[in-house]
C-alpha cells in the first residue's frame, strides 16, 4: 500500500511520541531501550535487558513503574547536577543497592548540603553572590559511590558514557554523551531547553553582574554542539532532535545577553577617570566640593559611600556612609568644624540611606553614636535593613563582618513625601533599580536639581556608548519592572540637572545618559524574555516568587515558630498553586501543603507553623518548597491533559534547631 508524504510524516511523529504506560520513548525505532519519565525533571532510562541505568531521579516516582518496561533492577543513577528537583526522591532508594554518581565539582553540595546555608551570611561564602546563595542543594546528605571529573568516561554493560563538564546552569554540571547506533545522545541536564531556551536565570547568576555563569553556559553549549548529537536529552522540556542549530542559536542569544548584562559603564577600566569631573578640592584633605553646599570624598581608586549637604547654619545632612575608615571619617569631619581650615560644620542631623546594601550604611551606627545623627530611610526598606537575616538578599549588612546585624531607623518616609530642612525642600521617592529596596532623594541645591540615586546609575554622561546601569542581580530582588525599567522612566520624568550616585560618582547634565539607560532597560527585558521558556520571564528570573519570611528560623523544642509563605502571581489571570513543605526528619510543618488561588498580579502571604521533635538534627536544616502552578502535578512524561507545571523543590528556607 502506498502512503502519501503527509501520512508518512504523521506516522513518523506518532513513532517519535510513542509511549509505554507512563513513559515516553523519544526515538522508539532507533533507540527502543531509551525511555523518559517526567515528574520534577526528566528521568532518562537506558535499559539493558532487565537492568537499567537512570540519568537523574526526580521525585523517584519512576521507580514504581519501571516494571512496566521490563526493568527489575536499577544499577546506577547518574546525576547531571545537584539541584534538588534532580534528586529529591532519593529516600525511595533507601535500603537498595543502587549506586549513585555525580560531578566531582559538586560532591560537597550532595554530601554536605547544609555547609552551603548560613545563619549569618558573609560576603565570601562559597557559591554565593555577596552572601546570597545561588546553589540549591538537597535537604538531606546524599552519599555518592562515585564522582566524575571533566573528560572522564564511564562504562556500564558495554555502554560508554563520556563525562563532559558543562557547567553554567550549575557550577559543576555535567552532560553524559553516549554513542549509540553511530550517533551521539547527549544527556545534557539543564544546559539548554527546546527552542534555544534557558532553564532559569537565577541558577546561572554566579557573580555580581559580571556574567561568569553566562560565559560558562555558552562555552558548554558550544562544546556539546561540536558533537552534533542526534538527540539532546535535557532535564526539562521535550527531547530535541538534531539540536545543533538550536545550540548555535542559544549561544547567539547568550552573547547578546552578555553585551547588555555587563555593566553599562567603564567599571574596572576607566571608571575612576570619569567618576567625578565636577568637584574641586577643599582645605580639608581629600574632601571635595561638588557644589557650594555639597561635599564628598575623593581619592585614587577610592569607592566609599558618602555625601554631605552642609547648610549655612552648620547643620549637615549625610547621604549614605559606608566603606570608610572611621578614624579618617572622624578626622575629616573635625577639620570641617568652624575655624581654620574649617567649613563651618556644627552638627550632623541625619543620615539618609539610599538602599538596602550594607556597604551604604556600615558607618551609620558610628555617626549616630559619635555625632548624634539620626538615621532615615524609605519605609519599604525598614524590614530588610533592620532584620536582614529574615531575607536571602545579596549584600546584607551582617555579611560585611563588622559586627552589625541590622540598623534601627529614627525616621521612615513614604514614597513621595517631602520634608523641609534648614531652608531646603527635599523629596524622598521610591526608586528601585539595582534593588527593589531603594530611594531617590532629590531637591534644589545651589540652583541645581540634584538627585541622589545610590547604585542605580553610574557612568560618563558624555560617552554615547555607555548605558549607565550597575549590576543586574536577581538576588537583589530586582525584577526589571520593579527595578531598572521603573528607574529609567522615573529619571526620565524627573529630569535632574545632576546625579550623585553611590561610590563617589557625580554625573553632571545626565539627560542623554538617562535616555540611554531607559532604552537599555527595555532591551534587557526583551533579551531575558527571549531566553525564558515561560510566557512571563519573571518566573524564570526571580528567585523569590515563592519565599519564606523569615528565611532563617531559630527553633527550639516545644517552642513552635511561625513562617509567612509569600506567593506571587505575575500572570494577567488567576493562578492556582500547590506548595508542599518538605522537611528533614524531626521537623514538622503545619499545614504541610498549601493550596489556593491568587488573582492576577497578586502577592499573598500564607502562614505555616514549624515545630521540632526529638529526632530533629541540631544545627542548620534545609526546608524545601515543592511548587506546582495551575493544576495538579503532571504524572506522565507526556503530561496529563490540563495538568499544571511542577517546578519541584525550587525554593527553600533554613531552620536552626537549638537544644
Amino acid at each position: 500500500m502506498l502512503i502519501s508524504v503527509n501520512q508518512f510524516l504523521i506516522f513518523s511523529v506518532l513513532c517519535l511520541c510513542a509511549s509505554v504506560e507512563g513513559f515516553q520513548r523519544p526515538d522508539p525505532i532507533h533507540y527502543p531501550d531509551l525511555f523518559v519519565w517526567t515528574d520534577t525533571c526528566n528521568v532518562y532510562v537506558v535499559r539493558d535487558g532487565e537492568a537499567a541505568i537512570l540519568i537523574d531521579l526526580g521525585d523517584g516516582s519512576v521507580l514504581g513503574s519501571l516494571h512496566e518496561i521490563g526493568v527489575k533492577q536499577v544499577e546506577w543513577v547518574l546525576f547531571t547536577h545537584h539541584h534538588r528537583e534532580q534528586c529529591q526522591g532519593l529516600q525511595r532508594l533507601k535500603g537498595s543497592s543502587v549506586q549513585l554518581a555525580a560531578p566531582q565539582v559538586e560532591r560537597a553540595l550532595f554530601e554536605k548540603p547544609t555547609d552551603f546555608r548560613k545563619m549569618k551570611a558573609r560576603l565570601g561564602d562559597a557559591f554565593t553572590i555577596h552572601g546570597s546563595s545561588y546553589v540549591r542543594p538537597p535537604i538531606q546528605p546524599v552519599r555518592l559511590n562515585r564522582t566524575f571529573s571533566t573528560m572522564d568516561s564511564f562504562i556500564w554493560r558495554g555502554h560508554q558514557f563520556w563525562c563532559l563538564d558543562t557547567r553554567g546552569n550549575s557550577p559543576g554540571a555535567m552532560s553524559y554523551l553516549l554513542k549509540w547506533n553511530d550517533h551521539w545522545l547527549a544527556f545534557s541536564g539543564d544546559l539548554m531547553l527546546k527552542d534555544a531556551k534557558m532553564h532559569n536565570w537565577f541558577d546561572s547568576e554566579w557573580d555580581y553582574g559580571f556574567a561568569a555563569g553566562i560565559y560558562a553556559l555558552c562555552n558548554s553549549a558550544a562544546l556539546v554542539a561540536s558533537f552534533e548529537p542526534l538527540w539532546l536529552l535535557p532535564s526539562h522540556g521535550p527531547p530535541i532532535r538534531q539540536p545543533k542549530r538550536q545550540l548555535d542559536e542559544f549561544q547567539a542569544k547568550l552573547r547578546h545577553l552578555e553585551r547588555l548584562l555587563v555593566r553599562g559603564y567603564e567599571v574596572n577600566t576607566f571608571a575612576a577617570a570619569t567618576q567625578d569631573t565636577v568637584s574641586k578640592p577643599t582645605p580639608v584633605p581629600h574632601l571635595w566640593q561638588v557644589l557650594p553646599h555639597l561635599f564628598k570624598f575623593k581619592g585614587p581608586d577610592f569607592w566609599p559611600n558618602f555625601n554631605l549637604i552642609l547648610a549655612d547654619s552648620g547643620h549637615a545632612l549625610v547621604v549614605d556612609c559606608g566603606l570608610l575608615d572611621e578614624k579618617f571619617l572622624d578626622e575629616s569631619l573635625e577639620l570641617m568644624r568652624p575655624g581654620a581650615p574649617g567649613l563651618g560644620l556644627r552638627q550632623i542631623d541625619a543620615m539618609i540611606i539610599t538602599h538596602m546594601h550594607g556597604d551604604h550604611f556600615l558607618q551609620g551606627p558610628h555617626l549616630r553614636d559619635k555625632w548624634g545623627a539620626q538615621i532615615w530611610a524609605l519605609d519599604l526598606m525598614a524590614a530588610v535593613c533592620e532584620h536582614p537575616e529574615r531575607f536571602d538578599y545579596a549584600a546584607p549588612i551582617q555579611a560585611y563582618g563588622h559586627g552589625i546585624d541590622g540598623i534601627r531607623f529614627d525616621r521612615l518616609f513614604k514614597s513621595g513625601e517631602t520634608f523641609q530642612w534648614q531652608g531646603y525642600k527635599f523629596t524622598v521617592d521610591w526608586m528601585p533599580g539595582q534593588t527593589q529596596f531603594g530611594l531617590c532623594l532629590h531637591g534644589q541645591i545651589d540652583g541645581r536639581k540634584v538627585a541622589f540615586t545610590g547604585d542605580n546609575i553610574f557612568g560618563n554622561p558624555n560617552d554615547p556608548e555607555q548605558t549607565g546601569h550597575e549590576a543586574v542581580v536577581a538576588h537583589n530582588s530586582a525584577i526589571l519592572e520593579e527595578g531598572y525599567i521603573y528607574a529609567g522612566e522615573y529619571l526620565h520624568r524627573l529630569k535632574p540637572d545632576m546625579l550623585v550616585g553611590g561610590h563617589s560618582f557625580v554625573m553632571d547634565r545626565p539627560g542623554e545618559l538617562i535616555e540611554r539607560y531607559r532604552r537599555w532597560a527595555y532591551q534587557m527585558r526583551d533579551a531575558f524574555q527571549s531566553l525564558s521558556p515561560d510566557e512571563d520571564y519573571r518566573y524564570w528570573f526571580d528567585p523569590f516568587w515563592v519565599r519564606a519570611e523569615p528565611y532563617r528560623v531559630t527553633l527550639q523544642q516545644d517552642e513552635p515558630a511561625e513562617v509567612a509563605m509569600h506567593v506571587r502571581n505575575f500572570r494577567p489571570r488567576v493562578q492556582s498553586h500547590r506548595i508542599e513543605i518538605h522537611t528533614p526528619p524531626g521537623l514538622l510543618a503545619e499545614p504541610s501543603i498549601l493550596t489556593g488561588a491568587l488573582p492576577a498580579g497578586a502577592n499573598q502571604a500564607f502562614s505555616i507553623h514549624l515545630r521540632c521533635g526529638k529526632e530533629a538534627k541540631p544545627g542548620v536544616n534545609i526546608v524545601a518548597l515543592d511548587v506546582t502552578l495551575d493544576g495538579p502535578p503532571p504524572r506522565l512524561a507526556s503530561g496529563d491533559a490540563g495538568a499544571g507545571q511542577r517546578y519541584g523543590q525550587w525554593f527553600d528556607f533554613i531552620v536552626e534547631v537549638q537544644r
